[in-house]
């Protein structure tokens, strides 16, 4: 039994990964809603480093609506065009919660982009909570707030659920 036992353990200590997930790459994709009347799409690469922290590179699309001065109502003129906006930036995420196939982080970052008219900036935090399937697959959700600089928006907050791709 003693002989099984040290030889499986030798057989995992040889042939096991020894590196916790440092390295793995994600391209994830997240719609959201935000309060008030907003809706929002996120795409970016995430590089998993070191202790389950990771960095993410991404595109933000924000769309504001509002009823319309004509029927009053939400006509499909005054959703779409009633204010948008594009962001691109990177957040830092440190690890604060990891538990089997689970992984909280924090999610602190910057961006900078347009509307239609001039430049804006935004200071992202927030909260993500990432779970990984058996294929590698990650479904994850995240709760978060932005300072918007120079938008019509000051601040935005809200949720979005999403999904990653192992890369590579």
């Amino acid at each position: 039994m003693r002989k099984t036992i040290m030889a499986l353990l030798l057989t995992a200590i040889i042939g096991g990964k020894a590196h916790a997930a440092d390295g793995d790459k994600y391209f994830g994709i997240a719609p959201g809603i935000m309060y008030e009347r907003g809706m929002e799409i996120t795409a970016g690469m995430e590089w998993e480093t070191r202790n389950h922290k990771a960095w993410e590179f991404f595109g933000n699309y924000y769309l504001k609506w509002e009823e319309c001065g004509n029927c009053g109502h939400v006509c499909p003129e005054s959703f779409w065009r009633s204010y948008n906006t594009w962001t691109l930036g990177a957040a830092y995420k440190p690890c604060v919660l990891r538990r089997r196939n689970t992984v909280g982080r924090l999610r602190l970052g910057l961006s900078a982009g347009s509307d239609r008219n001039e430049m804006i900036g935004g200071v992202h935090a927030g909260y993500e909570h990432n779970y990984r399937l058996k294929s590698g697959l990650i479904i994850y959700w995240q709760a978060k707030t932005d300072l918007m600089i120079n938008c019509r928006d000051l601040f935005r907050t809200g949720i979005a659920i999403g999904i990653k791709l192992p890369i590579g």
